[in-house]
Order: structure tokens, then C-alpha cells, then sequence
């Protein structure tokens, strides 16, 4: 009986850490009006901002096998400059219900290209080491896929740096 219940609390913790919620924040960015009107749409709540400069992509893909975070197979692109404060919930439209997922990249000093100094993540919050980014080797896809159906959901994406020889959100110990 002991077994079937930490059984069951370790499927309770797992399906929580890949939890898409409704939507209900405000979102911004340029189809913030898509998610304020109830339509199929990804609300991505970007948090665990090492630094308030730079910029935000968020970068929409299809969950496919072949093309999921490939260089230009993405549906939908946001950039947007990171806001001086809070959580970043940034909206991002969707042509249609269906399996999908989100890779997140913050430029911290605005330049456009790839800095150690640049943190990243992706829904679902997989771990991903120094060597994952090295090897590109990519996350388990549907450890990081969602649906979405005809509303808006939520997906929250927790940033990661470069520590050391580590990748991880800042407020770890």
C-alpha cells in the first residue's frame, strides 16, 4: 500500500512540473490582443531573470520529431525588450490547435548572437547541461511539448544560465 502511494504522489509531482494552465494574466507584447480575446494562443511566463537588459525571443515550434528546434523551422518568433521588472508574460499566436512547444533565449546585453553570458529555457523546464548545449543535443520532445486547443494557455519557463560547468536558473543553491 506504501508503494502505490508514493507511486501515486511521484505521478502528482511529474504531471505538475509539465503543467499548462488557463490563461490569466495580462500579456504583452505585439498579440497580447490575441490572448486578451480568448484565441488559440501560448502565453509563455518567462521568470528568473539574471539580469533586466537586453532582449526576450520566444520561438514557437511544432512538435515534430525532425524539425522541433531547428535552426529556422520555428512557426512564430517574439522578440521583445526584457521589462524592468516582474515575470514576462508574453503572448504568442497559435493558426491552430494542436502539439507545440517553446524555446526561450535571453540576450543579455542585446547584441544578437550567442553569449556565455545569455540564459535560456524551454516549456516543461527540462534540465539541460553545459555538454547538452555543447553537443546540441536537444531535450526529450515530449517532455517539453504542450497542447493547445481553441483558448489560450499558459506555459511557464524558467530561465537558465551558465554557472561554472553547470546550466541552471539563478536562485539555485
Amino acid at each position: 500500500m506504501k508503494m502505490k502511494s508514493v507511486a501515486s504522489l511521484a505521478l502528482v509531482a511529474a504531471l505538475s512540473a509539465a503543467l499548462v494552465v488557463p490563461a490569466s494574466a495580462t500579456a504583452i507584447g505585439p498579440h497580447a490582443a490575441r490572448c486578451e480575446n480568448g484565441e488559440a494562443s501560448v502565453i509563455v511566463n518567462v521568470s528568473g531573470f539574471r539580469a533586466r537588459t537586453g532582449t526576450i525571443r520566444v520561438q514557437l515550434y511544432a512538435s515534430n520529431q525532425r524539425t522541433y528546434l531547428e535552426r529556422r523551422q520555428w512557426l512564430v518568433r517574439v522578440d521583445l525588450p526584457v521589462s524592468r521588472a516582474g515575470d514576462m508574460p508574453i503572448c504568442v499566436p497559435v493558426t491552430s490547435a494542436g502539439r507545440y512547444l517553446v524555446s526561450v533565449r535571453h540576450d543579455v546585453n542585446g547584441n544578437g548572437d550567442s553569449d556565455r553570458s545569455d540564459g535560456g529555457g524551454f516549456s516543461g523546464n527540462p534540465n539541460v547541461s553545459v555538454l547538452d548545449m555543447v553537443f546540441r543535443r536537444k531535450p526529450n520532445l515530449n517532455r517539453i511539448s504542450f497542447n493547445v486547443d481553441n483558448a489560450p494557455v499558459r506555459v511557464n519557463v524558467v530561465l537558465n544560465y551558465v554557472n561554472g560547468t553547470r546550466f541552471e536558473p539563478v536562485n539555485r543553491s
